[in-house]
């Protein structure tokens, strides 16, 4: 059963169509990489799922159509994460992993010790456990995207939706955040849908990708199944002219690698 179903989605802004009549489903412990040109509707894409832009179209989330969700219901199945962290004052990261329990909680209501313990472990799982006291806002943009990832695990959404969340991150991070996401869907039976630039990561870590280009859906990869001489021809038309090849870790694991040719002139 698929744990995510879009049906002809279609969004834009003023008026103007950024993405049209894309249909995809997702299934449960899987993450969708989304790959695409700058300004072909990656994010546009994944607002329009959070349900942050008017989009014609449907998302249905197990039985529940994200449409027709309240504020509270949605943040409580979905975990967003936009490039810029939207948080301007001063507050412990503590503080910042613990607002990812506001759905469940009154107005007024304090978190209890129980979920301080959880954010507390989030933030551990994040590698920022030791800094918990320190101030958000002192924090390189990498270590920020960590401490939001861990705002958004805390609660065990089923659905993650994370715009970008290598961009600020250096290349160790890189790997090990989409290691993280790979243990957060698995031990949730949940999925996440990730908007990314770097293909390296795309082709090792995700499940499937969806290419984006000219207001549409593309194709649709499955790197670990999908013959690379499929692949190749559907990058080439986002990235210019591309070669893979399959190399071998130390450990024996086998990772796909894109080369950039030259294109012919």
């Amino acid at each position: 059963m698929n744990l995510l179903t879009v049906t002809n989605l279609s969004a834009g802004y003023a008026g103007k169509q950024v993405i049209k009549d894309i249909s995809f489903f997702v299934a449960p412990k899987t993450i969708v990489g989304i790959l695409g040109a700058n300004g072909c509707g990656k994010t546009t894409l994944i607002k329009a799922i959070a349900n942050l832009l008017p989009h014609t179209g449907s998302c249905q989330l197990d039985d529940t159509y994200l449409e027709n969700a309240s504020p509270r219901q949605l943040a409580l199945l979905c975990g967003y994460i936009p490039q810029k962290s939207g948080i301007s004052i001063d507050l412990t990261l503590l503080d910042v992993v613990l607002m990812g329990f506001n759905p469940k909680l009154s107005l007024l209501q304090s978190p209890t010790e129980q979920m301080k313990k959880e954010a507390f472990d989030a933030l551990c799982s994040v590698g920022l456990g030791s800094r918990k006291d320190d101030n958000f806002q002192q924090l390189s943009e990498g270590q920020k995207q960590l401490c939001l990832l861990a705002r958004t695990f805390v609660l065990k959404r089923r659905l993650l939706l994370l715009d970008e969340p290598e961009s600020a991150l250096d290349f160790r991070l890189r790997y090990e955040t989409m290691g993280l996401l790979r243990t957060y869907v698995a031990k949730n039976n949940a999925a996440a849908l990730v908007t990314l630039h770097d293909p390296s990561l795309a082709l090792n870590y995700c499940d499937t990708l969806l290419v984006l280009s000219d207001c549409g859906l593309l194709g649709e990869l499955q790197p670990f199944s999908t013959p690379i001489s499929k692949m190749e021809p559907l990058l080439s038309s986002i990235y210019g002219t591309i070669s893979l090849t399959t190399l071998s870790t130390r450990r024996g694991e086998k990772r796909l690698i894109m080369i950039k040719e030259d294109d012919a002139c």
